[in-house]
């Protein structure tokens, strides 16, 4: 069994800032991809960014420039870093990983995080 476990969201100012941290606990062999997604109300959950075993980065062009998905294999913890947030910004963040148990990769999701900005 393995547990994904956020922290971090609140609320914030426009211009503001804060760090998400998304931390797997369990039985863990390794980890593969991570990622953070994002729902608004009324809206389909949506990609922020992604980051391989290797490093290797990827954002959606509406947080480019303002986020920064990095992560700490010896914690096996998983961080977004978000600056210069804007209303849009608002939803519930959900970490995502896929991670290998005993042999198999098996994919989880956190329970979802707030971050509300205002205006």
């Amino acid at each position: 069994q393995v547990q994904l476990v956020e922290s971090g969201g609140g609320l914030v100012q426009a211009g503001g800032s804060l760090r998400l941290s998304c931390a797997a606990s369990g039985n863990i062999f390794s980890i593969n991809a991570m990622g953070w997604y994002r729902q608004a109300p009324g809206k389909q959950r949506e990609l922020v960014a992604t980051i391989t075993s290797a490093g290797s980065t990827n954002y959606a062009d509406s947080v480019k420039g303002r986020f920064t998905i990095s992560r700490d294999n010896a914690k096996n913890t998983m961080y977004l870093q978000m600056n210069s947030l804007k209303p849009e910004d608002t939803a519930v963040y959900y970490c995502h990983m896929v991670v290998v148990v005993s042999i198999a990769p098996y994919a989880y999701w956190g329970q979802g995080t707030q971050v509300t900005v205002s205006s």
